[in-house]
């Protein structure tokens, strides 16, 4: 009967732990299995974003802004104060500056 070999990840690397160096190694490997590719918005998406930033903008609403960075999907909370169309930068209540290609998407929280 064949035994079936089953892979038991990152945990066959612990008992280097001991050695100089394995545990950042290892939190390392766990950082770059995380990354992901940017997804790619349809043109439904941007007409939503467009709307949302919109209405956010109107209505002086709080906002949710989902956006890539370097490999991850981060989150960030505000009111859009600006939206800079020579830098390409949308602006925050927070002063946090988030490049308009990377949003993903903008959801209205109130």
């Amino acid at each position: 009967m064949p035994s079936q070999y089953v892979d038991r990840g990152l945990i066959k690397w612990a008992p280097f732990n001991a050695l100089n160096g394995y545990y950042s190694m290892l939190d390392e490997m766990k950082h770059r299995l995380k990354k992901q590719d940017k997804p790619i918005l349809s043109d439904d998406d941007y007409d939503e974003l467009n709307r949302n930033i919109q209405e956010a903008m109107i209505n002086q609403s709080e906002v949710e802004v989902n956006y890539y960075d370097r490999g991850y999907i981060k989150s960030s909370y505000g009111k859009i104060k600006k939206l800079d169309f020579i830098f390409k930068i949308l602006i925050l209540t927070t002063e946090e500056k988030i490049p308009a290609i990377d949003v993903l998407s903008i959801e209205i929280i109130n």
